[in-house]
């Protein structure tokens, strides 16, 4: 067992040293068969003003072309959140906020957000704005957490890991299936129809998320989940109970909340250019980002 934990929590580190290697996959297909938004384009403001690491030019652009393509029309923001921001937007987008300007710098993961933005968002969806809020292991998660804690979401910090749930030589890479059962039974993973279904999810290398008591953990942890602050294996404790996306209900608004950023990209990383996020073969990610979208926008209902 202890093998195991080291060879992955090398993986874990090797993770974070590839990440300025990782590239948009330009040759990912992000065409949607049926758009969501033939007439009204419902406004999503992308954050680009916290130093994220994922942006609509750059890591996070086949996620951006997959919202256009569904109908949505997605405007990027530089600006500190204040109420007069957000008032036109229906759904805001922040990925991997940093406390500083790169992930390996001091300070990148003090909190990305002043206490003034914290309240401006959560008042935003509190009278009816939706939040998809991104924040990936360690040092992404304790740059969001001042945020997260305004929607009583605790975040890990650190990084999650589970060898008995996970792709085979890489337990940071963790399947969540209708097989396995780690995934919920929600509209987000139901869809509007048949097609839309989702089965599996993959996540590559995250935190893990504990909700509010009314959330629903949309892609579960198993007893088996451990979650390391950082590459020391013997500061490892159980991650049970725990999720890597959360969606709840907040006033009139909606939240989603997820510990892993690149399930919802197309990326491509290293001289081979291994293929991460929705491009990985065998996975549902693309219907899942788009059904996470549906679900903030109020195309999807509760059943």
């Amino acid at each position: 067992m202890k093998r195991a934990l080291t060879v992955c929590l090398f993986l874990l580190c090797l993770s974070v040293v590839v990440g300025a290697q990782q590239l948009p996959d330009p040759e990912f297909n992000t065409n949607v068969a049926n758009p969501a938004y033939t007439k009204s384009e419902p406004r999503v403001l992308f954050d680009e003003a916290h130093h994220n690491f994922h942006t609509i030019d750059g890591r996070y652009k086949p996620f951006a072309d997959l919202l256009r393509n569904d109908g949505y029309r997605v405007v990027r923001n530089r600006q500190p959140f204040s109420k007069e921001t957000l008032n036109s937007f229906k759904v805001v987008v922040i990925a991997n906020a940093l406390g500083a300007e790169e992930m390996d710098d001091n300070g990148a993961d003090a909190s990305a957000f002043t206490e003034e933005e914290c309240q401006a968002v959560q008042d935003w969806v509190k009278g009816g704005g939706s939040l998809l809020l991104i924040a990936d292991h360690a040092p992404f998660g304790g740059a969001a957490a001042s945020l997260a804690k305004r929607f009583d979401v605790d975040m890990s910090k650190g990084f999650t890991y589970d060898p008995a749930n996970s792709v085979e030589g890489n337990a940071s890479v963790l399947i969540f299936s209708r097989d396995n059962k780690l995934l919920a039974t929600h509209p987000i993973t139901e869809g509007r129809d048949e097609k839309e279904r989702v089965n599996r999810v993959e996540s590559f290398t995250g935190q893990s998320l504990k909700g509010p008591a009314d959330s629903v953990a949309i892609l579960k942890l198993a007893d088996t989940a451990k979650d390391s602050p950082d590459q020391n294996t013997d500061a490892s404790v159980s991650a049970a109970g725990r999720a890597e996306a959360l969606a709840f209900k907040f006033g009139k608004g909606r939240v989603v909340v997820q510990g892993e950023a690149a399930m919802l990209s197309a990326q491509i990383s290293g001289p081979e250019k291994s293929k991460m996020g929705m491009n990985v073969p065998g996975n549902d990610n693309k219907q899942y980002a788009l059904n996470v979208m549906h679900w903030l926008s109020g195309l999807l209902k509760e059943r």
